[in-house]
């Protein structure tokens, strides 16, 4: 008898959790490193370019495809789904561990040891999350069928979340009071507890859904040892993945700016810090989280070709009227309406944006396509927030967040039109999992 819908998605309750504790677990020290850290030497004194030179250690974020080539090196035709789900397993164990050996490398340093050390541990720490991201990814993809990757989608936005209140809310607390390495202690410990849990995910059935898909010629991955060009040939071969990978890099970094920028901005409206703190951090990491989830659980996959414009447009409309507020100087109540308005808008794109990087990953070659994606992803982001600053410092909060709610409708108008090619770009990966089957 077949299994119930409801019993079908228990089922994949465990391997949900445990990808989003991961995520959870590498997030929240990148966070901590981006949001907390400055906070930290500033206090001590440091200037502000010693500071923005340190956050140059995020770089390696943009290299993920090159990260992901040797994850995807010299696969086996002959090995089946479940050994490849192995082989994400194994580079995620011991990339997790290497991140985890930076993390108390950061412990044993202080805030006072040497620029030099304090940067060089740093970006170990950000090259091994970035780098373990990748297998951790693609072992997700590989685990769970394509019914349950818009879900997927949703728990990793409310990991990120959870990833910003706890690294950029908790563990700074927790340094303030409890000194400089119990973040970095506590954030190891959370890290061995995910990696622990990871063996416990089921490898047998792994790629059922996807038709037991192998490498071969068409997917890009060949038995000899692949290159990594050949595997961009091959994802860039999809229909639509010109157009896909122009509003990755154009949609969603638009919301995120606005959402990086806004404590600041609350700062300047005369808020108090420790009150941006409670707005943004936990009332808008909530919220955030809270819609992330909701996206995923409302949106399957077949409907994500259609979610992105929609998101897109609610993102701008946010924008919009987070400007309108900044403009005309509204009360708080109204600022605080519309920070929770841009926080729901930023999970649910983030929501849509992963679930259609899991869903345009192709079956044997995860590890690159994600890699390849989230590279995109990085990049417009990167790309984005020193025009943004400019932006802000030159024309002020409401002048930024307009010029972004103009932009966003833009790339919403252009997700409309290219809909269509997105969705032809879906069907093609589908009729590839039917005919492998």
């Amino acid at each position: 008898m077949p299994l119930s819908s409801s019993r079908v998605r228990a089922s994949f309750f465990w391997p949900q959790f445990v990808f989003g504790l991961l995520h959870l677990a590498l997030s929240s020290p990148m966070i901590y490193l981006a949001l907390g850290l400055p906070l930290l030497m500033r206090q001590h004194g440091w200037s502000g370019l010693e500071i923005g030179l340190f956050q140059l250690a995020g770089v390696p974020a943009v290299f993920k495809l090159l990260l992901a080539a040797p994850i995807e090196r010299a696969p086996d035709e002959r090995a089946t789904p479940a050994h490849q789900a192995r082989r994400y397993r194994a580079w995620s164990l011991a990339l997790g561990a290497g991140y985890g050996a930076a993390l108390l490398a950061l412990a044993g340093v202080s805030i006072h040891s040497a620029r030099a050390v304090l940067f060089a541990l740093l970006l170990a720490c950000v090259l091994l999350a970035t780098w373990a991201d990748v297998p951790v990814s693609a072992l997700q993809i590989r685990v769970l069928p394509p019914a349950e990757r818009a879900r997927a989608g949703g728990v990793r936005s409310a990991a990120m979340f959870g990833a910003a209140v706890l690294g950029g809310g908790v563990m700074l607390v927790l340094s303030q009071r409890l000194g400089w390495s119990a973040p970095f202690y506590g954030m190891a410990g959370l890290l061995a507890l995910a990696l622990a849990l990871l063996p416990t995910l089921r490898m047998d059935g792994a790629g059922e859904d996807d038709g037991g898909a192998r490498p071969s010629a068409e997917t890009g991955v060949q038995a000899s040892p692949a290159a990594w060009p050949a595997l961009l040939r091959g994802f860039l071969a999809q229909p639509g993945a010109w157009r896909w990978l122009a509003l990755l890099s154009g949609c969603f970094p638009l919301v995120g700016a606005a959402w990086v920028y806004l404590k600041p901005m609350l700062l300047g409206q005369g808020f108090a810090a420790e009150q941006v703190a409670w707005i943004v951090g936990v009332g808008g990491g909530a919220l955030g989280a809270a819609a992330s989830l909701l996206t995923g659980l409302l949106a399957p996959a077949a409907r994500l070709p259609a979610s992105l414009p929609r998101a897109t447009w609610f993102g701008a409309a946010a924008l919009a009227a987070l400007a309108a507020c900044l403009a005309c100087q509204a009360s708080a109540a109204w600022l605080i309406a519309a920070s929770g308005w841009l926080a729901c808008a930023t999970g649910i794109s983030a929501s849509v944006a992963f679930g259609l990087m899991m869903e345009r990953a192709r079956p044997a070659c995860q590890a690159a396509d994600y890699g390849l994606q989230a590279s995109f992803f990085a990049l417009g982001r990167l790309a984005l927030m020193p025009l943004a600053g400019w932006l802000l410092d030159g024309a002020g909060s409401a002048a930024l967040v307009a010029a972004l709610a103009v932009a966003s409708a833009g790339m919403a108008a252009l997700a409309g039109r290219w809909m269509d090619a997105l969705a032809r770009g879906l069907a093609h990966r589908n009729k590839e999992r039917i005919q492998a089957l």
